[in-house]
């Protein structure tokens, strides 16, 4: 995420914006177990939980990936490593035995190819100019910044491009869908991918004790409003008993075993993981089909389960309402602790920014079959090769999009700019 400049934003009484979001969640939840299904509306109070954890524990990929590689700022990464570590574990033997408390359940295993590696790429330059990645786009958004809300509309539209022209990439050369937990046996691929995060995790430790000299823990609690991902200065030690779990900023560690969890959970209820950018492609395409265009006829939009989606409310989709659940859950979480601070200005060169952003986030996330949700975190949760090859391509995209953000008028953290200049 992106930092704001603090004297455009207007801190608003938390107490009616708590209770209208509470409202609101309530009478979205009993509308989804009256279109849908009760199990429905726990997917959706799951998108809350998901919101409060993603908001209050300040758990970016956008900010994680630029302080890594600008700065050599591990903390934001390693906390991805643990949530994948504990996610797989959980993970693998359900998706071994095909069931889950009784529910069959399936894992995100996609095509090992050409699409995957440039969408990835795209979707690296996209998060760096439009100021967040899938989940952060949606939980910022509830936080208060408008800047979101016009990355999410032009996030929308580039999904509804790289629908239609899906079935173009998907024709380029692919490994096919690759399963690590079928072609090793699921005790071998958690050994294989455990060894890999724990080397990772020390790796990048590394490179920030090298250039620092230390390394900012992500078990400890951090001052409010502080971006744990890129700390520069180690927070006080505080207790996890002494933390403020109502106010935050949560441990980046507890907020990296709630989303694991939580993920699991949707496992569970869905029998499927956590996903989040393929609602924008049925939102754009309902959007434009109630404007009069005819998207049923359009290459990606004709196949049958598209059309009957596109038939129904979004409401009984299952990644629209954890959506929904995730902007609420934020909102929820910012409201709670006093912190919702509506943005309500933009410059011109930020909106270029979100609009180039948002098309490519979008774009990328169509043809590399899912986000830093759906294809990296679900993906590799899933066993499958392409959620390692989506991290290693979305890293070499984040880096070309740092060279872009000063063309965009955004702070410059390009690699090339030495440690700690102004």
């Amino acid at each position: 995420m992106d930092t704001v400049d603090t004297s455009q934003v207007q801190k608003l009484p938390f107490g009616p914006i708590l209770f209208a979001a509470l409202v609101i969640a309530a009478l979205l939840c009993i509308e989804i177990a009256a279109v849908a299904t009760a199990k429905l509306a726990l997917l959706f109070v799951t998108g809350i939980a998901l919101g409060l954890a993603l908001y209050q524990s300040v758990f970016g990929f956008t900010s994680a990936f630029r302080a890594l590689i600008a700065e050599r700022r591990s903390a934001g990464f390693r906390a991805q490593m643990i949530m994948l570590g504990a996610a797989c574990m959980l993970f693998f033997p359900a998706l071994a035995s095909g069931t889950l408390w009784g529910q069959p359940v399936l894992g995100f295993v996609s095509p090992v190819g050409v699409s995957v590696a440039c969408g990835a790429f795209i979707f690296g330059i996209g998060m760096q100019l439009g100021g967040g990645c899938a989940s952060g786009t949606l939980y910022t958004l509830g936080g208060g910044s408008t800047r979101m809300a016009v990355t999410l509309l032009f996030f929308i539209m580039g999904s509804v491009l790289g629908v239609t022209h899906l079935a173009w990439w998907e024709r380029l050369p692919s490994m096919g869908p690759v399963s690590l937990i079928a072609g090793m046996g699921w005790p071998w691929a958690l050994a294989l991918n455990l060894a890999v995060f724990a080397v990772t995790y020390a790796l990048v430790a590394g490179l920030e004790r090298a250039r620092y000299g230390s390394v900012v823990r992500i078990s400890e609690w951090t001052d409010a409003g502080t971006d744990t991902a890129s700390v520069a200065i180690p927070p006080a030690p505080r207790s996890w008993l002494s933390g403020s779990w109502l106010r935050g900023p949560w441990p980046l560690l507890a907020g990296a075993l709630a989303l694991a969890a939580l993920n699991f959970l949707t496992l569970a209820l869905a029998g499927r993981p956590w996903g989040i950018t393929s609602a924008y492609g049925l939102w754009g395409g309902k959007w434009l089909q109630a404007l009069g265009v005819p998207v049923a006829g359009w290459p990606g939009y004709n196949s049958l389960e598209i059309q009957a989606a596109l038939q129904k409310s979004v409401l009984a989709d299952i990644t629209s309402v954890m959506d929904f659940g995730i902007i609420l859950g934020a909102l929820l979480a910012a409201s709670a602790a006093g912190k919702f601070k509506p943005l309500w200005r933009i410059s011109g060169s930020q909106f270029a920014a979100s609009l180039v952003g948002g098309l490519l986030l979008g774009y990328g996330a169509r043809i590399s079959y899912g986000c830093n949700i759906g294809a990296f975190f679900s993906g590799i949760a899933s066993g499958s090769l392409h959620g390692w090859l989506w991290i290693v391509f979305a890293l070499v995209g984040t880096w070309a999009g740092l060279y872009l953000r000063p063309f965009f008028g955004l702070s410059d953290t390009s690699p090339s700019k030495p440690a700690n200049a102004p």
